[in-house]
């Protein structure tokens, strides 16, 4: 479901999100995933009309190197996060997108991350690395 906002609860996820309290630090508050990277991919499989939600994912980002950020904190729109791993692709993406979905994605299927702050997120966010000691 695509909205306008999210809100950000620090610790827990994203209020009315499936993974809400989902467990304690869990790594997965939050996911992210790279738009240019779903436009390669509708390229490579000549993939149509779908959304790019169909990947499951909470927030899309443009001019983001995700796999670079894990392992360090950074901020949207005044929320902070810190990335912990790659969100790798399921075998269902298959089916959801196209197949070869799943092989495609393989170290690029997005991020995932805990959230630090609260806040809120609208639909147009830039994102900014923050430099860790």
């Amino acid at each position: 479901m695509e909205v306008d906002s999210i809100e950000c609860i620090a610790g827990h996820g994203i209020r009315g999100d499936r993974f809400f309290d989902y467990r304690d630090n869990y790594k997965g508050q939050i996911t992210f995933f790279s738009l240019e990277v779903f436009d390669e991919l509708c390229q490579a499989l000549q993939i149509r009309d779908r959304s790019p939600g169909l990947l499951r994912r909470n927030v899309f980002v443009r001019n983001a190197d995700l796999n670079n950020l894990i392992g360090s904190e950074f901020d949207i729109q005044g929320v902070n996060f810190y990335a912990t791993s790659e969100c790798a692709p399921c075998y269902w993406m298959d089916r959801a997108l196209a197949p070869g979905t799943e092989k495609f994605l393989h170290h690029r299927g997005g991020l995932r991350a805990r959230i630090l702050s609260d806040g809120c997120l609208q639909s147009t966010a830039t994102l900014r690395q923050t430099v860790t000691g």
